[in-house]
């Protein structure tokens, strides 16, 4: 507890100018506000399986992200995390 701000903080300055030149903008950044708290949610926009990999795939081999998950690591803030591959429903399309 208590540590949120602290990551959103160190995610900021150290990892998401990495993160964002790899995988472009973010659909969906968020902290929660009721729920399960000291938590977060990101949601990305690949074109498929493939295409998440090869960016993925980039970002673990640039420099800049690499220094990132060393601080974020050492800082301990980050307990648990969860990945989820989704498509869109047949009648949404993103804008």
């Amino acid at each position: 507890p208590g540590t949120l701000p602290k990551q959103m903080a160190l995610y900021e300055e150290h990892g998401m100018a990495a993160q964002q030149r790899h995988l472009g903008k973010p659909i969906f950044y968020a902290i929660t506000e009721t729920g399960p708290v000291n938590s977060y949610v990101h949601i990305w926009a690949y074109t498929d399986a493939a295409d998440r990999a090869a960016r993925r795939a980039a970002m673990q081999a640039d420099p800049e992200w690499i220094a990132f998950l060393g601080v974020s690591g050492e800082a301990g803030y980050l307990e648990s995390q969860e990945n989820k591959l989704m498509v869109e429903a047949s009648f949404f399309k993103l804008p």
